[in-house]
Parts: C-alpha cells; structure tokens; sequence
C-alpha cells in the first residue's frame, strides 16, 4: 500500500466528505478550531482516569486494558490510533473517546469503531464482536455491535474516499448545514455559505 487512509477519515467522509477532500487534496488549510484543541485535551484527561478504572464501566471485570494502539493494516488500507482496547483472550473491545453530549451513537462514530474491529482483528487474530463509544461529557459507555453491515460499510467508504483523491472530485454539500456551523473549513464550501 502506498499510503493510507485513517479510520478518522472514514467517519470524517460519514459526516461530511468534503473535509476528506479538503484534508487530502488541498492539504495545507486545514485550520486547527477550538472545539478540536478542546477535544484533544479531553482525551489527555480521560486517561488519567481510566487508569484508575476497573472493566465495570463496560461490562467486563476480567480484560486487559491497552491504551493508544497504534495499528494499521496493508490489506485495508488503513491506520488508526485507538483510544484504549479491552482485551479477553481471544476477544477484543475497541473504546472511542467522544466529547459530545448527544444521546444515541451517531452513524459516523459506529463506522469508526468497526474499522477500529476489522483492524484489531486482523493484526491480532481475535474477534472484536463490539466496540464502546465513552462519552467525554456524560461519563457513560455505550455498547455498539460491529455488524456486519458496519463492516461491509467500512471497506466501501474506503474504495469511495480512494476515488474521489485519484479524482481530486469536490463531494457534493451535505444536506445537514447544521453540521457547517463549526467545521475548520467552512469558509471553503462558497456553495453552501
């Protein structure tokens, strides 16, 4: 593989594709905004606490708790920095911090955990059945079960954001402008603003 894609991409491209297209076909805006410098530390505070945490909080009093994996795979295309993974024997739990305060697992943050799974159970030859989304703001986990439609999802949208950098195509706007309102490249889009 020449290079690869991030799983931050693929839920980047669930969002709002154009971001992917800006981040790789103009890469030298992309300017850095408060809600991402805010985010940034959240996670930094987080594990701190998560060190002092036992597997209650996701259901699993017996796992191994391995922090920041670095993983990626050449089948896949992809490379990921996973936020903490539980691991069981042959089982694995991928967790993804998130500083949000919505209810419900946005389609975006389940599309990254099952990346986050296909790329686990690759390199490391265990099943990783379901990830957990952990909420910043409510300090709560959610369970998300790595379907596999979420799976089948992951490798289109890798073969999707692939041919619109060959093509250097500007995706079109999304219909949700709600989503525009703090993205770093907002001042871009000149069709929807």
């Amino acid at each position: 593989m020449s290079w690869y894609l991030t799983v931050t991409d693929l839920k980047q491209w669930a969002y709002c594709p154009r971001v992917v297209f800006f981040s790789y076909c103009m890469p030298r805006l992309r300017p850095m905004t408060f809600k991402m410098e805010a985010g940034l530390e959240a996670h930094e505070d987080e594990k701190a606490r998560e060190r002092r945490r036992t597997g209650q909080l996701y259901g699993l009093t017996e796992a191994d708790r391995i922090e920041n994996v670095r993983i990626q795979s050449d089948t896949l295309g992809l490379s990921a920095l996973i936020d903490l993974v539980l691991r069981q024997e042959d089982q694995v739990w991928p967790v993804e911090y998130k500083l949000s305060r919505r209810t419900g697992i946005a389609s975006h943050f389940k599309l990254q955990l099952a990346a986050y799974g296909l790329l686990l159970e690759e390199a490391w030859s265990v099943r990783a059945p379901e990830g957990f989304l952990y909420s910043l703001v409510t300090r709560r986990a959610e369970r998300v079960p790595l379907t596999t439609r979420l799976r089948n999802r992951v490798l289109s949208t890798v073969e999707e954001i692939r041919e619109m950098v060959a093509e250097e195509r500007l995706p079109p706007p999304i219909g949700k402008r709600a989503r525009c309102v703090n993205c770093e490249f907002r001042r871009f889009c000149n069709d929807v603003f």
